[in-house]
């Protein structure tokens, strides 16, 4: 097969963007990409920058008329836009029917149940009201039918007194799974149906604010286990008819079952540290998928770490990186730093992949990192 130069279109212009079109010029592929924020990570980086809603339909069709190929790195996109597209012969991917069942964690839930796919026991509700109708269904988390990301759009509803808290909206009550560890897997797979999996990783989450604080890869946990992991991502990717790249998040109860969470029909959190950790990074991967190229190997290269960078409690404005040089000293520790130019309370700024092979060691060089780096103001 004879491979000529790609015009790539990319809807969102954040980090996952930049870090995709890094991997993208490695082969020569033009991008182009569209966000609404005219300061957008993705700006400096991409040949064609179009500052635009992604929610807007003709914003969208008109972005994607002159590119070979489109893809997403956010879920809350025109999905009717996208549909057009593949229909004036643009591929899109995922497809867009597949991001229109995932933007809403009401269908996706009725997917899991429909597919006899594991997943923690819940009830759809209409509103707030509705809420307080299933209070016997207490301890649960309730979240947004729509638009929730990044720890938003999710509330704890653990007894009666928390009933306030429901969403007035549609959306999941969900019965809290007694978890052991949370875990993900992200699957790739390509318009062929050939498939390739990245190793099992453990999510460690701020308990405050539901964003991932850091990661191992792979997680320590029995093979068994893992296997089961593998299993049912598989599953989800082969059910839905996915192709791209699947971030499938999961639990690990206590009694030892694995529960699917959620997923995100993109590059995701959990896959970072492939980058340096893996012999091919989840954003070549997604590449090689999206143009139907032979998926590359997931093996490791070595155990690794990330730690997300987060804006300070406290700090909002211009960001300032305190403690850089402390790590950029540390062995085996990569930053990446997203180019936000303002920081805020809890932000994603960036993160540092560690690797070592040796989990006490790992381990150690995480506290150093979360010690040390800071974002402020």
């Amino acid at each position: 097969m004879a491979y000529q130069q790609i015009r790539l279109g990319i809807l969102g212009g954040g980090q996952l963007g930049k870090m995709l079109i890094q991997s993208a010029a490695d082969w020569n592929i033009t991008t182009k990409v569209l966000d609404p924020d005219p300061d957008a990570p993705c700006r400096s980086l991409a040949a064609e920058f179009v500052c635009g809603p992604l929610t807007d339909y003709v914003t969208v069709l008109n972005f994607g008329k002159n590119v070979d190929v489109i893809t997403i790195e956010i879920e809350n996109v025109n999905t009717e836009a996208l549909q057009a597209l593949v229909e004036l012969g643009v591929k899109v991917f995922p497809p867009p029917a597949l991001v229109a069942l995932i933007q809403d964690k009401c269908q996706q839930k009725e997917f899991y149940r429909e597919h006899q796919i594991p997943t923690a026991d819940y009830i759809l509700t209409k509103n707030r009201e509705d809420v307080y109708r299933h209070a016997g269904f207490l301890p649960a988390m309730h979240k947004l039918g729509r638009a929730g990301y990044d720890g938003r759009g999710v509330q704890k509803i653990a007894t009666v007194d928390d009933l306030p808290k429901a969403f007035d909206v549609p959306g999941v009550l969900e019965k809290m799974v007694d978890f052991e560890k949370e875990l993900a897997v992200i699957v790739a797979r390509n318009p062929d149906g050939e498939t390739e999996v990245f190793p099992v990783v453990e999510l460690v989450f701020d308990p405050v604010y539901n964003l991932v604080d850091y990661l191992f890869a792979p997680a320590n946990i029995p093979a068994e286990v893992a296997r089961e992991a593998y299993r049912i991502a598989q599953l989800v990717v082969e059910k839905m008819d996915f192709v791209g790249l699947l971030a499938v998040e999961m639990f690990l109860t206590k009694e030892g079952h694995v529960l699917v969470n959620e997923v995100a029909p993109r590059p995701h959190n959990s896959g970072h540290h492939t980058i340096e950790a893996n012999v091919t990074s989840q954003y070549q991967q997604l590449l090689r998928a999206i143009l139907n190229l032979p998926l590359g190997s997931t093996a490791a290269l070595s155990p690794a770490a990330m730690v997300n960078l987060l804006g300070e409690a406290g700090h909002s404005g211009p960001a300032v990186y305190e403690g850089l040089e402390l790590v950029l000293a540390l062995e085996g520790a990569y930053i990446h730093l997203y180019g936000k130019a303002m920081t805020k309370p809890f932000r994603k700024m960036g993160h540092v992949t560690l690797v070592d092979q040796q989990l006490a060691r790992l381990t150690g060089k995480i506290a150093f990192v979360k010690k040390s780096l800071r974002v402020v103001t």
